[in-house]
């Protein structure tokens, strides 16, 4: 399908696309359809950009990961397919090793997304042969690689699922996630929880990850002051807000 680029939702319905190619491909798993569609809901709402509550907790991400000993960004089948080039730039800003880890795991799956990622510049990607498990998880999400997120201290997890956010804040880790739904289990487990678009907000922390190298006082300064609560009520504030504002203008201008 080809998208008109004066349609009104031109960038949504590009991406729609790229995901249900990426399914066709065996990157993406059709579930993972739905749960980009529950995310972009939440973007809408927030008028797709990045709010001032997300900048914050990207600008703490981006602290946390330099700040970091044994940093890792987790890759899963949506993250791969929207992002790779992305994903790659913020764990080379931050000196960090990329682990795929997926809950519908095959050899297949597996060999696939990793070798995206490297067509696409990732080198020594972690996964393809996990020594290690997540305690307390059933599912194969629990598998994992010593050498990367088991042994991490500071994890990036873009598009999570909560029981693995969970797990990971259980054995002791900073565990920042890009999670659009401030309410979700993952943004109330997370460390840092990150109300964004992923690549919006990947952008957002590889820059702030440049303007903070080597200013080890203010990044210390910016982990200290950090109210992950504080800033998850301020996202759903300012959505409230936008959602009152937007009712009032189509109220005003139908009266006109």
């Amino acid at each position: 399908m080809t998208v008109p680029k004066d349609h009104p939702r031109y960038r949504s319905l590009v991406t729609r696309e790229k995901l249900a190619d990426m399914v066709g491909r065996g990157i993406v798993d059709p579930t993972g359809l739905i749960s980009h569609g529950r995310g972009e809901a939440f973007d809408y709402l927030m008028g797709e950009r990045s709010i001032v509550p997300a900048l914050k907790s990207e600008k703490a991400a981006a602290a946390f990961l330099l700040n970091a000993s044994k940093p890792v960004v987790c890759v899963n089948g949506n993250a791969a397919a929207l992002g790779a080039k992305e994903l790659i730039g913020v764990a080379e800003e931050v000196n960090a090793r990329i682990e795929v880890n997926i809950f519908h795991r095959t050899e297949e799956r597996m060999n696939l997304i990793i070798d995206h990622m490297e067509s696409e510049g990732a080198t020594d990607v972690l996964g393809r042969e996990p020594d290690a498990r997540i305690p307390g998880l059933a599912s194969d999400r629990a598998l994992c690689t010593r050498e990367g997120i088991f042994g991490s201290d500071v994890i990036l997890v873009p598009i999570e699922d909560g029981d693995r956010a969970e797990a990971l804040a259980a054995m002791g880790k900073t565990v920042i996630s890009i999670d659009l739904n401030p309410l979700s289990r993952t943004s109330r487990m997370a460390t840092v929880s990150i109300s964004d678009e992923m690549n919006r907000a990947l952008a957002n922390i590889r820059e702030f990850a440049k303007e903070l190298k080597g200013q080890k006082t203010q990044i210390a300064e910016i982990i200290k002051g950090y109210d992950n609560r504080a800033t998850r009520r301020d996202t759903v504030t300012s959505i409230c807000e936008a959602l009152m504002a937007e009712f009032e203008e189509h109220e005003e201008n139908g009266r006109t």
